[in-house]
């Protein structure tokens, strides 16, 4: 690591971060952690906790770096009846304050903003007008994009639609760095925008696994609580949401099993925080397929509701396989696998042919993949699962994580994702 006189400040405005739950924080988190090692020194600008009307989760806060500089803002109250929840609008000018004062007296050499929240893109505009520090925007999400709904005229989704397509133009225009969870999350950005090819820098850089996460939740006595470890059983956890066109790729599976039910009379996959809303533990969006197929609670079990990160990883801990699902798109990213292979269980991954966490999982001895070639092969998933399961099972009696190539996932870490940030920190003029 540099000393503190040869390292460069970056400012990271992040509305939301530890303990906030919510599963954007980590990449604020996450840079902050290792860009010290890249000879960068960060500053979080957040809103204070107190303002987030999410359950707040104190084991993720304990995750962070015991010298890390935060800086914390006021926001506006949200008002009954709730009009403006984001809370990076809700904190907007108080951010704005506290960062311009920041980037004087710190001498702050780049401003970083991930979103969403998306209006807080405007900052990095606002702010090089008046300071004229140069800035990045990283989207965790596209800002804009089409809902269902967004064309229909005058609803909630047509109107985001609109006031996104209207501000981000303003908010890039002089923006000297736009990076992305992946290359299509800015792709639309670079071809709405062409002039940004001669002034500003791109990058794609997935999420990173952070090996230490694991390390550190052994001290923190979390113990699973959404299922019961049962040595008479073959327990599998599908951690996240669901991907939009993973739909079709589930009911063939459920079919498979529906139909072989002998071959799956002692297995259970459980599919944790895959609900319509985060919050709401009702909003199933797996058990009326498990029920479908007559799977639910014996098969197939579903909680709806988000849980915290680090009980996440309890979970897969319990557990004793991962199982993963993509879908018709091959979008679907190694980054994403390396989270589970650092719970070092077996993998069952059902993934589109063409993506790379396919080639990733078998290439590590990871896991094992049924993969197929997207709508057109959907009744392969049907016809074939059953088979693959037997044989991930085969796979799992013999499975070691000293046989796990690590070294395929480095480039996967959050130690090497950050590094990619350095790399064009340090190429902007």
């Amino acid at each position: 690591m540099e000393t503190n006189k040869e390292m460069k400040k970056i400012l990271i405005i992040s509305p939301h971060y530890p303990p906030s739950n919510l599963a954007a924080v980590h990449r604020s988190r996450l840079f902050a952690q290792h860009l010290p090692e890249f000879g960068w020194e960060p500053i979080i600008l957040t809103v204070d906790e107190k303002y987030y009307e999410e359950k707040l989760d104190w084991n993720l806060h304990k995750l962070l770096p015991a010298n890390q500089r935060i800086e914390k803002v006021n926001a506006f109250n949200v008002t009954k009846p709730r009009i403006i929840g984001d809370v990076g609008l809700r904190g907007f000018f108080q951010l704005y304050k506290k960062a311009k004062a920041l980037i004087k007296s710190e001498k702050i050499d780049f401003l970083y903003i991930p979103i969403p929240s998306f209006y807080i893109a405007l900052l990095g505009r606002w702010l090089h007008t008046s300071t004229g520090v140069k800035y990045g925007i990283d989207y965790i999400d596209p800002w804009v994009h089409h809902f269902p709904g967004s064309d229909k005229i005058f609803t909630r989704h047509w109107f985001s639609t609109k006031i996104a397509k209207f501000l981000e133009p303003i908010a890039i225009k002089k923006a000297s760095l736009i990076t992305g969870v992946a290359e299509g999350y800015y792709k639309g950005v670079i071809e709405r925008n062409p002039y940004l090819l001669k002034s500003c820098l791109f990058g794609a850089m997935p999420y990173g696994g952070e090996k230490t996460d694991h390390e550190k939740l052994a001290g923190l006595n979390i113990e699973p609580y959404l299922f019961v470890k049962d040595p008479a059983k073959f327990q599998m956890v599908y951690a996240g949401a669901m991907l939009p066109k993973a739909y079709e790729p589930l009911e063939a599976i459920f079919k498979s099993i529906a139909e072989n039910p002998a071959a799956f009379a002692t297995c259970e996959i459980h599919f944790i925080g895959t609900g319509k809303l985060p919050n709401d533990p009702n909003s199933y969006n797996i058990k009326p397929l498990a029920e479908k197929y007559n799977l639910w609670n014996t098969v197939v079990f579903e909680y709806a509701q988000r849980i915290p990160y680090l009980d996440v990883l309890v979970h897969l801990n319990a557990a004793q396989g991962v199982f993963i699902l993509g879908s018709t798109e091959p979008h679907y990213t190694p980054s994403k696998v390396y989270q589970a292979v650092l719970s070092h269980k077996p993998i069952f991954a059902i993934l589109h042919m063409a993506s790379s966490a396919k080639n990733v999982i078998e290439k590590s001895n990871s896991g094992i993949v049924l993969g197929f070639n997207g709508e057109a092969e959907i009744e392969k998933i049907a016809a074939t699962f059953t088979d693959k399961y037997k044989m991930f099972l085969s796979f799992c009696q013999t499975f070691s994580e000293d046989k796990v190539l690590y070294d395929v996932f480095e480039e996967y870490s959050a130690k090497s994702v950050t590094k990619s940030l350095s790399d064009l920190l340090n190429k902007l003029p």
